[in-house]
């Protein structure tokens, strides 16, 4: 049996190289019927599968990407990604590259047990150097 945490991580390299290439047909085989989008920014805004994958085609365009810090943990039929990423991206025209946080949540199928994304949340990494100290300042197991 397959190490589940690599075919996952293939799986979104998978569907990054599918955005970049606006190749939407690879998505949708990506991606659960119900999936949905969340992006992190003054307001959060949500998008779903229909128009995430018109997005992607142009007005939320990908051109790099670039994980960092990766953590994936499996919870039964579900798994959950976790990494910073650094994109090259533009949103309605304008750039929007930089740092981000991205989280995915997968879940196996029930006919072809195959891995599918059904949510994936954006969002900007906060600049201030001194908030990931802060919070491991709040770690217990130290």
């Amino acid at each position: 049996m397959p190490d589940f945490a690599a075919t996952i991580e293939t799986h979104e390299h998978h569907l990054m190289r599918a955005w970049m290439r606006r190749e939407q047909g690879n998505m949708r085989k990506l991606l659960t019927r119900d999936f949905t989008m969340i992006i992190g920014a003054q307001r959060a805004q949500i998008l779903d599968r229909p128009s995430f994958l018109e997005a992607s085609a142009g007005r939320l365009s990908c051109s790099s990407y670039g994980f960092r810090e990766i953590r994936i943990n499996r919870h039964g039929k579900c798994a959950w990604f976790a990494a910073g990423v650094d994109l090259e991206m533009r949103l309605a025209g304008k750039d929007w590259s930089g740092r981000f946080w991205l989280t995915d949540l997968w879940t196996r199928s029930k006919f072809r047990r195959a891995w599918k994304l059904a949510e994936r949340s954006l969002s900007r990494s906060d600049p201030d150097e001194d908030v990931p100290q802060s919070i491991k300042e709040l770690q217990l197991w130290k």
